[in-house]
């Protein structure tokens, strides 16, 4: 697992990534060499092929990324992933066509640009089915020994399938002072002499410590003849941070929070992500203004004018602020006449076109002027209705620190986690939001910016 930029990327996406932009940077010169076998004049006209070639692999990588292709919670079977291939190769052929729109210099002539999506394209589908063959051969592994046996432990245990995708495999569990054992006993293993020879035999890579109690039992000298044996030491919060990309509320304490290198550059962000809320959003308005007109003139006629086409809404932002949130209206007029309510799966309320725009995200879009207003971010934790942040700062612990940030338009937790309807949803996705918040980084806003594509491409999580 690295960590790029505080954000944590499987080595094995990593290496997925840098071979992938090879094949489609390699691909556009096979494609010169095949469309000029024989006409060197010709091969000389599209000098330098190097920026070419960097220009076409970089639009083709983006649009990757924006299907969905590089990011480590989506696992689909043979036709889902041909599915997001095609589509990453569609929305790459946009995307380099309106490159060499605005810079001639880097046109490939249409028989280059052809030979080159279709090598690439092959090279794409060969590159992934070898790397499925070797993730299920488990080549990217880490073995994994948990010292632990108690409530802390069993949240590995019982996520152990979790792990498994992500290249790690728990070796087995060590008792230190637990009473009682709640991981399976058989795996269980006895220090029969010391921490170090256990770990060398069962050729271990990291440990992770998680005891319930480390006042008493704690192997502080074998824990560091393992460090200096080269064997990395992790906490349980930080090892269940790095796998599942959200921070496990089960285990955290505010000593955590206090001595974590994290937590702070979200909370004061500077001027860079400003620049880039204005960025992002006006280039997406520029872009999506034929859809905005179109939704407000479809909105309009379905109620012959007589009914309001947006819709604001009381929600709680920075510094527990209110302000009011602009969305295109798809619900009835009379949606909350008996007070406020999640959406459901096939909510009533919900108007004809209502239903499209909330599956598309299209109702979102006028929320561009919130971040203009700078009540909001583009990036950030989804704001949430007063009428429930009450309860759900009783109910569920550091649920207040999502409002030391602005609220964005797309986030953390809606790119890895669906639309939440009950309590344990919202549990579920402050922990991204609190993943988000420790590992701010213009790098994570620009990844979740492209992954959102695929989120509304794909419907995942609207009601």
């Amino acid at each position: 697992m690295l960590r790029i930029f505080h954000h944590y990327i499987p080595t094995s996406i990593v290496w997925l990534i840098v071979v992938e932009f090879i094949f489609l940077f390699a691909s556009v010169y096979l494609g010169v060499e095949i469309r000029f076998f024989d006409s060197p004049d010709g091969k000389q006209l599209l000098e330098p092929v190097f920026s070419k070639a960097l220009s076409f692999s970089i639009a083709m990588w983006l649009s990757m990324t924006a299907m969905g292709l590089h990011t480590r919670n989506v696992i689909d079977d043979f036709s889902g992933l041909m599915i997001r291939i095609v589509l990453s190769f569609c929305l790459g052929f946009l995307g380099n066509t309106i490159v060499f729109y605005i810079y001639p210099d880097l046109f490939l002539g249409r028989g280059v640009f052809a030979l080159s999506m279709m090598i690439s394209f092959i090279g794409i589908l060969f590159t992934r089915t070898v790397f499925q063959k070797l993730d299920k051969h488990k080549i990217f592994n880490r073995r994994i020994l948990v010292l632990g046996v108690g409530s802390r432990a069993k949240i590995l245990c019982d996520m152990n399938k979790a792990y498994n995708r992500q290249g790690y495999q728990i070796v087995g569990y060590i008792r230190s002072n637990e009473a009682v054992i709640e991981v399976a006993k058989e795996n269980v293993l006895e220090i029969e002499t010391t921490l170090v020879d256990l770990v060398l035999d069962k050729h271990i890579d990291e440990i992770v410590l998680a005891m319930d109690d480390r006042r008493q039992g704690f192997p502080v000298s074998g824990l560091l003849e393992c460090k200096m044996l080269g064997v990395q030491i992790r906490d349980i919060v930080h090892f269940l941070e790095r796998v599942t990309g959200h921070i496990e509320l089960d285990v955290l304490h505010p000593s955590v929070m206090i001595f974590s290198s994290g937590f702070t550059k979200a909370v004061s962000p500077g001027n860079g992500k400003r620049l880039f809320d204005i960025f992002a959003c006006s280039v997406i308005l520029i872009l999506t203004s034929p859809i905005l007109i179109g939704t407000y003139l479809a909105i309009w006629l379905s109620s012959y004018g007589r009914d309001p086409v947006f819709y604001k809404q009381t929600r709680i932002g920075l510094s527990n602020v209110p302000f009011e949130v602009l969305k295109f209206r798809s619900m009835k007029v009379d949606a909350e006449k008996d007070g406020a309510q999640f959406a459901k799966k096939k909510d009533s309320r919900v108007t004809f076109i209502g239903a499209f725009i909330r599956k598309t995200r299209i109702d979102e879009l006028p929320q561009l002027i919130n971040v203009f207003k700078g009540d909001m971010s583009f990036v950030g934790p989804r704001p949430e209705r007063p009428e429930f942040v009450l309860g759900f700062e009783h109910d569920i612990p550091h649920y207040s620190l999502r409002h030391t940030v602005k609220p964005g338009i797309t986030g953390w937790a809606q790119i890895c986690y669906p639309y939440g309807e009950t309590i344990e949803d919202t549990r579920n996705k402050l922990q991204y939001d609190l993943y988000y918040i420790k590992n701010f980084s213009l790098f994570l806003d620009m990844t979740i910016l492209f992954q959102t594509v695929q989120v509304v491409l794909f419907g995942q999580g609207a009601r």
